[in-house]
């Protein structure tokens, strides 16, 4: 169900992010086949599709992390195909990869400590603590002492000291037990109150339907539906069909 608009010439403010025949390829291997979606500012969009439809690879394409891409990758109107991840992150994007990707070794209060700033504006360490009160009992843990939930917790404490205000989560709920994912929604919900603009890969779709205000469905590396949040929880069958559930 295509429900989103073009935008029309002369809109004033670029989105905060815009997909244009967007490919990519992991050696010789093609994986995104021109994956079109835009996210506007203040947005928490989902991207849903079956165990290799290509979403995580999308994510790791707008980051710049799979470098051999092609097509547009637009973030706040600034064109990034061609730049190194670093100097894309630095544009303000933050990225929670579906590992987590915290640093075993190091303790809790230094992981916050470690990420360099790409925007002024990130939490403080102190404030990411107010929000994650259980960290603040683990900041002298090492990142491998932390419970799944901790750790992801950590992750995403650990991209707000950034300054990043375009915040890209792969499967943040993956694993996670029922009081832990709804801490997890909570947080999503008071950022994008905040004014974060939130891409999230997700497989629990109650989850993407409480919290997402758009919907993409990918297939084999392609954008084949798009739902806006009522039509998401009205076709409810039309979406499992997508996710072979």
């Amino acid at each position: 169900m295509r429900t989103e608009q073009a935008r029309q010439p002369g809109t004033a403010q670029a989105r905060m992010l815009e997909l244009a025949g967007l490919e990519a390829w992991y050696g010789e291997s093609q994986v995104l086949h021109g994956v079109e979606l835009f996210i506007e500012r203040g947005e928490v969009v989902s991207l849903v599709g079956r165990n290799g439809a290509g979403k995580s690879s999308t994510l790791k394409s707008i980051i710049g992390i799979i470098q051999k891409r092609r097509g547009s990758v637009r973030v706040v109107g600034r064109e990034t195909i061609g730049l190194r991840a670093k100097d894309i992150a630095r544009i303000g994007l933050g990225y929670v990869p579906e590992e987590r990707g915290i640093f075993a070794s190091l303790t809790v209060k230094e992981n916050l400590l470690l990420p360099p700033k790409v925007a002024p504006g990130g939490l403080s360490a102190e404030a990411v603590l107010d929000l994650f009160p259980n960290l603040r009992e683990r900041l002298s843990n090492s990142g491998a002492k932390l419970s799944g939930g901790e750790q992801q917790m950590l992750a995403i404490g650990r991209m707000l000291t950034t300054g990043a205000t375009l915040l890209l989560f792969d499967e943040p709920t993956e694993g996670l037990a029922p009081v832990i994912v709804e801490k997890i929604g909570e947080i999503i919900a008071e950022l994008k109150a905040k004014g974060f603009t939130i891409l999230l890969v997700e497989q629990n779709m109650q989850f993407c339907s409480q919290h997402a205000d758009r919907h993409y469905v990918l297939e084999q590396g392609r954008v084949v539906d798009t739902f806006d949040r009522q039509a998401f929880a009205a076709n409810a069958a039309k979406v499992q069909s997508y996710l072979g559930v």
